[in-house]
């Protein structure tokens, strides 16, 4: 007796095996987390270093280098990025694929701290961070207003915004784009300056003097102890200008007598443009293991709150959600599910021509689906466009166990056995072909699981969730299938309607047709191999012939451009040619959205793009607009401009890098002829001598300063850089 008999037997044993499966998998399938691909451990390693005034060659040679030989070193380091910008060093260290994060970030702190006795003393201490999961936020909020200032705005943001964003779950961080942080900034007249004798030094030595924490203790007596507080620093802007510089023959040089001092943007090197308003954009960034559907849904629950409170001028819009992509390609996919059910149950009625033999077979598809995700929660998957994948592929594998199991039973039901007798036998005959298919399934498609990389990283839930829903299926044939066939399915020929007879005719002048064109090929053998022999040799040549990528671009809604200025441009410059750029995306009628976002790398370096309309309201996908939108680019002198589509796949960092180093590696020659001959945005003028040389002295100050918190000014912050036709404005960060 073979071990079918006892679901035959025992029905209720069958049907409970098969709800069990049913109960557990839905209950699995609850408790299944929703992304667009599956989880991966992304982590870059960013290492800043800080070194006011000092130039891009001396960062690169003192700082960057150094850093970048003694990290290249660490462990589970993929590849290392580095940019060296006025006063600034910034290294990007690329972990590899699922390495750990923390691990990785210990790795490169050691190395660093290593060889810090190589990097100038007057340097500030290298600053390491850690990023893992997706380099894109999952949204971008823009915040305009025609009345509040950059650095209000920014203040606002920090102060308000920033923390309760942070606090949805799966929130990583929310990153302010463009900020402005508010500063004191002096602008010394070198004329006054040299009448009352008065040097660089003497100002900074001055503030140094008057701007610092004390901490005075205490004063203790017999019975009462008292807290002495000093005010040793400077609290608003007219304390600076009152503050005394120097001090010589019983006369006074205050600030304010050879400088002008004024509230405003720690730095101006960085600029964001929304539709061609100013603006300021938060980025929210999602954890590793946060879902991007839930995070977008718990900020957008924040944001009736967060309008409440806005300031009257200050305006707010989503300028960019990842989710609208996700939920349209989950959406698309489960449409496609539901799609490859309805075909598989009309080509299986098709060819079994009755309606009781159908449900055989079709009941094994949500099974098998559902059982599946027991499988997928047990190995930590999550219900993804790969993971939807394959169960699509699955419905047409799942469903052939139980179709042998059936064509096999109606045969001996043919052959006028009784349903309970010939769904014994049957059973009992194709248990062995059924563990086999199965085995032989899930065996070819198992394996993927196990490649390295990035591409098994990515498909090894598809793999394995295949192969799960196979074995699922192969269970349930040899349980659920054969007691159905002995309660369904009839003897002799009861199953026989016309329908059913006019399939048997059908696929009989089918049989008769394929017999005598088989008889008449095998009358021409050398003909027939010569066409197989060319059948396999085409086969060859086409995959050697045809392009080959990873993933196939898609149209996510959104297309960005690395922009690249001349080496010595300033802000002004950028802001210039972006408008000329947010000119060329709103040419185009597709565009919902238009972003520029100047001084990513130093002022000169900076990245635009256009927000597309949803797919339903345009003709042209962003396929098609690229060529088109980067012909138009090309048209604008005086910046390179390269656009590009996101990856389609998730850690396809080369793909972005290359897009990102050719930009940057572009001949810069055309570019510098266009910049001479074309006419080039001016100067702003200013008719006052004291900007003609400029003392920078920023110091972080509070939003709430009108208050009485009060500020500090770093001294190290001082630079002495002059320029003929308007002030240095690198900001110290």
């Amino acid at each position: 007796m073979a071990f079918t008999d006892i679901f035959i037997k025992r029905p209720v044993l069958s049907l409970v095996v098969s709800l069990l499966i049913l109960l557990i998998g839905f209950k699995a399938a609850t408790g299944l987390g929703i992304r667009q691909y599956p989880k991966l451990s992304n982590t870059v390693v960013t290492i800043t270093t800080s070194y006011p005034g000092a130039s891009p060659d001396l960062m690169q040679g003192f700082i960057t280098q150094p850093i970048e030989q003694a990290v290249a070193s660490a462990e589970g380091v993929d590849y290392i990025t580095s940019s060296s910008v006025q006063g600034t060093s910034t290294i990007s260290v690329y972990i590899k694929l699922n390495v750990d994060p923390n691990a990785a970030l210990t790795e490169v702190s050691s190395k660093v701290s290593s060889v810090r006795y190589l990097i100038p003393k007057e340097s500030n201490d290298p600053v390491i961070t850690k990023s893992t999961g997706q380099t894109t936020a999952v949204m971008y909020i823009g915040f305009a207003s025609d009345e509040l200032s950059g650095p209000q705005i920014s203040d606002y943001l920090a102060r308000v915004v920033q923390p309760i964003l942070s606090t949805v779950d799966g929130v990583a961080s929310a990153d302010i784009l463009g900020a402005q942080t508010l500063a004191t900034r002096i602008w010394l007249d070198p004329a006054r300056m040299a009448g009352r004798n008065v040097s660089p030094d003497d100002v900074a030595a001055a503030i140094r003097a008057n701007n610092f924490q004390a901490a005075a203790g205490q004063s203790k007596g017999y019975f009462i102890v008292s807290n002495v507080t000093t005010n040793t620093d400077l609290t608003n802007i007219d304390q600076f200008k009152r503050m005394t510089v120097k001090a010589k023959d019983g006369g006074f040089v205050r600030l304010e007598d050879i400088a002008t001092v004024e509230l405003g943007a720690q730095s101006t090197d960085a600029s964001v443009a929304m539709s061609g308003q100013q603006a300021i954009f938060i980025g929210v960034q999602s954890t590793p293991q946060g879902n991007p559907l839930n995070i977008v849904k718990g900020v957008r629950a924040l944001f009736p709150e967060m309008e409440r409170n806005l300031p009257p001028s200050l305006k707010m819009r989503v300028a960019y959600d990842s989710t609208k992509f996700i939920q349209s390609s989950i959406d698309e996919v489960r449409d496609t599910l539901i799609e490859a059910v309805l075909i598989v149950v009309v080509v299986i009625f098709l060819f079994l021509a009755s309606l009781r033999s159908v449900i055989i077979p079709v009941v094994t598809i949500p099974l098998s689906l559902v059982g599946a995700c027991i499988l997928m929660l047990a190995m930590g998957f999550t219900l993804n466009l790969l993971t939807l994948l394959a169960m699509v592929l699955a419905i047409g594998l799942v469903v052939d166990d139980a179709i042998v199991v059936v064509e096999n039973i109606h045969r001996h039901l043919e052959e006028g056995k009784s349903p309970v007798e010939a769904s014994l036998i049957g059973a009992r005959e194709i248990v062995g072909p059924v563990i086999s298919m199965t085995i032989t399934l899930a065996a070819v498609y198992a394996p993927i699981g196990f490649l390295g990389g990035l591409t098994g990283a990515l498909f090894r839930e598809f793999a394995f969730t295949l192969a799960g829903s196979v074995i699922i299926s192969g269970v349930i044939a040899l349980t659920l299938s054969p007691m159905m066939c002995s309660v369904l399915l009839k003897g002799g020929h009861q199953n026989q309607g016309r329908f059913a007879q006019f399939v048997d005719r059908v696929f009989s002048r089918l049989t008769d047709w394929y017999g005598r064109k088989l008889d008449r090929s095998l009358d021409y053998r050398p003909i027939t191999g010569l066409f197989a022999l060319t059948i396999l040799f085409l086969v060859g040549f086409m995959f050697m012939n045809t392009n080959k990528e990873l993933a196939p671009e898609e149209d996510q809604g959104i297309l960005f451009s690395v922009t690249k200025a001349p080496q010595y441009a300033n802000i002004d410059y950028s802001n210039y040619y972006g408008k000329k750029l947010d000119k060329v995306f709103a040419g185009f009628p597709e565009t919902d959205l238009r972003f520029i976002i100047n001084g990513t790398n130093g002022p000169a370096n900076g990245i635009a793009g256009m927000i597309l309309k949803p797919w339903d309201e345009r003709k042209r996908s962003s396929l098609a607009l690229k060529p088109l939108v980067q012909a138009e680019l090309s048209k604008v002198e005086g910046v390179n401009a390269f656009a590009f589509n996101l990856p389609a796949l998730p850690a396809d960092r080369a793909a972005c890098r290359s897009r990102w180093s050719s930009a940057r590696q572009a001949d810069s020659r055309p570019c510098s002829n266009r910049w001479r001959s074309s006419r080039r945005p001016r100067a702003k003028a200013d008719t006052s001598s004291w900007r003609t040389a400029t003392l920078r002295l920023t110091s972080r100050l509070s939003a709430s300063m009108s208050t009485g918190r009060k500020p500090t000014t770093s001294a190290s912050a001082c630079r002495l850089s002059a320029t003929r036709s308007r002030p240095c404005w690198a900001a110290t960060m």
